[in-house]
């Protein structure tokens, strides 16, 4: 945490919802079979099985690429990747004290894969295709012991590493055309491969399952075949199922049950009743092998999340919305309610009216959707609304009109008709895309915020604007106080400032973030206090008049990209480009400010 936030008090977490599952095996089991770990963004969650308590392990500078877990279950290892140029940290966690034991940094841009020896002595980590090594490390030591290049010359990039069950020399890589078991030479600090003899068969390889005895070793590959491979002899022995293939190329070998979108993940438990998936659709669920049940223990978004809306004068619901789907989501457990999906495309912003009968939402293909909220059924929808997608979108308060902002930067106000829709204007002063609207209560005027560094109050009477805010900055996201009199601005300067309404002047600036921009920002019914987010992946509760941080939540895995306090101050919610979607207890009741 900065320096501004190191003594502010801690946000308290309520729940987070959201997983990778884009990360090979990253969904793991803990041999307590107390927790799952799996990652999020930068962190990585400890979540308790029993009653879903999670805990957080922060650490990594950016995402977290792949995890393992020690045979004895004493240590976690995690890489991440970076930026080009940069060094990819891999790091060893200590699970009982759930602290760093070692940061090793070799490898450049990406971490593929990493993998405990069977007694928890050493850590084989394979690098990306920027990289391409293979590195053993010490784990008493924290040193690296050797390396190599992964593949031989002329092969393709490796993917992935699996160590022995039995041997601590022992251990396997595949990729591309690469297939090979290497031995570890300690005495001379060298580690040598024999490639695995396939024949003219050539596959790429995903995946490595060795059986408990180390007799076999099971590789999965993107044809879809399975290839079994004798370990002692590095011999391939059969390669199948030949006549049914697994059409989407097989990433996890252990089993396959028909699940949306692909598997990424599966654990068993120790004593064989059950197992854990996760998937590509960031989805986990637990199979029982006594009836073959299939349970949906989570559900997230898959990518980033771009807006939030919770209902007016509630706390039990809130939506989201990100690629190809609005979710609605149950407060009190949480629980996926509803899912509302568009195909290929992304819903940029959404908002309930204030009536609660309908979700109003802003998507990429230019269209304007409007959804009942219990069925998910499509009310309206308008075509054509921008010509570069709807990218910001609110209704008045009584229901009858929408103003949406596109990413041409035109803004138009729809009126709402029992049979359809009226364009009744486009104002185009904008020149850039509209980031953000708000809408003033007695539906007359609007502010909307543009990435072309202008914020612009217009009259919804007559059309035409009223006051232009100009600052040196890409604005993200713009609120009006309560009392109407001031608005509060933010974006890539990394400031909050508040504006006068009647004649656009520059009232003051706060020093929002450190580091990177504000992207998210929303203001309690009463205006006594207003919360923050952005790229530094902080939350902050700001006192509205004294200008102060009271509150910073733990860190996010990823850029904040929004957030929203209910209408009756009890939550607060934030959503982050990871998918992430955290919710806080907000510390101030409503006041009388």
């Amino acid at each position: 945490m900065g320096d501004e936030t190191r003594n502010v008090p801690q946000l308290e977490l309520e729940a987070v919802i959201g997983f990778n599952g884009h990360v090979p095996f990253g969904l793991r089991l803990h041999p307590n079979r107390k927790h799952l770990i799996y990652p999020l963004g930068s962190i990585i969650i400890l979540k308790r099985i029993e009653d879903g308590k999670q805990e957080f392990l922060h650490g990594h500078s950016n995402n977290v690429s792949c995890i393992s877990v020690s045979k004895s279950g004493s240590y976690i290892a995690s890489g991440q990747v970076n930026f080009m140029g940069f060094k990819a940290a891999v790091i060893i966690w200590n699970y009982a004290e759930r602290t760093i034991h070692a940061q090793l940094l070799l490898h450049k841009a990406k971490v593929e894969a990493v993998a405990f020896s069977p007694s928890d002595k050493y850590l084989v980590s394979l690098g990306g295709k920027d990289d391409g090594s293979i590195i053993v490390w010490n784990v008493e030591t924290k040193q690296a012991i050797c390396g190599s290049p992964a593949s031989a010359y002329g092969a393709g990039h490796c993917f992935t590493v699996e160590y022995s069950n039995t041997n601590d020399n022992i251990f396997a890589s595949a990729g591309s055309g690469t297939l090979r078991v290497w031995e570890l030479d300690l005495a001379n600090r060298k580690i040598w491969p024999t490639e695995c003899r396939t024949g003219k068969l050539n596959r790429t390889v995903k995946c490595i399952e060795i059986s408990e005895e180390d007799q076999y070793m099971f590789c999965g590959t993107t044809s879809g075949d399975i290839m079994k491979i004798n370990m002692k002899m590095r011999l391939l022995i059969s390669c199948g199922p030949v006549k049914e293939k697994y059409n989407q190329g097989v990433s996890v070998v252990k089993v396959q049950v028909q699940l949306e979108k692909g598997v990424t993940s599966i654990v068993f438990s120790e004593e064989g009743e059950q197992l854990f998936i996760g998937t590509e659709g960031a989805q986990m669920y637990r199979l029982s092998f006594e009836d073959f049940h299939v349970e949906l223990i989570s559900t997230s978004h898959r990518s980033g999340v771009k807006d939030i809306a919770i209902p007016f004068a509630t706390s039990e619901l809130f939506a989201t919305c990100s690629e190809e789907d609005i979710r609605l989501w149950l407060v009190g457990k949480p629980k996926e309610l509803l899912r509302i999906t568009v195909p290929n495309m992304t819903c940029n912003s959404l908002d309930f009216m204030i009536d609660g009968h309908s979700i109003i939402s802003a998507w990429s293909d230019g269209k304007i959707r409007v959804f009942g909220p219990e069925s998910g059924k499509l009310m309206l929808i308008i075509n054509n609304a921008h010509t570069m997608g709807v990218t910001a979108i609110a209704g008045t308060r009584d229901c009858k009109r929408i103003v949406s902002g596109g990413g041409e930067g035109q803004v138009r106000v729809w009126e709402l008709l029992p049979y359809g829709h009226r364009l009744l204007e486009i104002m185009k002063e904008h020149k850039a895309a509209v980031s953000c609207v708000k809408i003033k209560s007695n539906d007359k005027e609007c502010v909307t915020a543009s990435s072309d560094g202008v914020c612009i109050i217009w009259d919804l009477v007559r059309f035409v604007s009223l006051q232009r805010m100009i600052a040196n900055t890409l604005f993200r996201t713009v609120c009006y106080h309560p009392d109407e009199h001031q608005i509060i601005t933010s974006g890539t300067d990394r400031k909050v400032t508040y504006w006068d309404v009647c004649d656009g002047s520059s009232i003051r600036d706060l020093e929002g973030s450190q580091s990177g921009a504000i992207n998210g920002m929303h203001i309690t019914q009463d205006g006594s206090h207003f919360v923050t987010g952005g790229d530094d992946k902080q939350v902050k509760v700001w006192d509205f008049i004294l200008g102060d941080i009271t509150h910073v939540g733990v860190p996010h895995g990823a850029s904040i990209s929004c957030t929203r306090i209910c209408s009756n101050n009890c939550i607060l919610v934030s959503a982050s480009a990871d998918g992430g979607i955290w919710r806080w207890k907000f510390p101030h009741p409503p006041s009388s400010y």
